[in-house]
């Protein structure tokens, strides 16, 4: 066979494999997209038009960045409304123990979740490394604190360095 039959040959053979490639690659850290939808994180708020924010209110779900952060953009300029606090997010009333609802648009597997209140670690659940279903409750206790608070809510991927981040405002009575 010819130099140029060889090249013509191994072309089309990768161009019918491609696809199945495709199919049979497991999914990477990108699809893994999740937020907190109740009570309303504030890119919920955003998705939901009750606050007026840019690019977040078509993507509520991709507030990602490295693990670690404590901001409630993830590090994501794009995002970097969301650590407004004088922005005029809704106030959620709730009493010293709350349910977070996550959100998942993608799942991927679970290191675990983190709250925060007033920058203070509240609760951790573990995720079993785990792929979560579509929807994840989580009932946390809100400790000591009271008054206007902003929490912070943290999926932890399990098999990237990346998290995903919400915050939530609350009147804790």
């Amino acid at each position: 066979m010819k130099k140029t039959g060889r090249k013509l040959a191994a072309a089309t053979a990768g161009v019918a494999i491609a696809p199945l490639v495709a199919v049979v690659l497991p999914a990477t850290a990108a699809l893994a997209h999740g937020y907190v939808s109740a009570p309303p994180s504030r890119q919920a708020q955003c998705a939901q038009g009750v606050v007026q924010c840019g690019a977040i209110k078509y993507e509520p779900q991709s507030v990602e960045g490295p693990k670690g952060l404590r901001s409630c953009s993830g590090g994501n300029a794009g995002f970097a409304e969301l650590d407004n606090d004088s922005k005029g997010w809704r106030v959620t009333n709730v009493g010293r123990s709350l349910s977070f609802t996550w959100t998942f648009t993608a799942r991927h597997r679970t290191l675990n979740y983190e709250y925060y209140v007033g920058g203070q670690k509240v609760a951790t659940v573990d995720g079993n490394m785990q792929q979560p279903p579509a929807t994840v409750t989580h009932n946390v206790n809100l400790g000591s604190a009271s008054g206007r608070q902003k929490i912070l809510a943290v999926w932890n991927i399990g098999d990237t360095p990346n998290a995903f981040y919400a915050c939530i405002d609350v009147n804790i009575s």
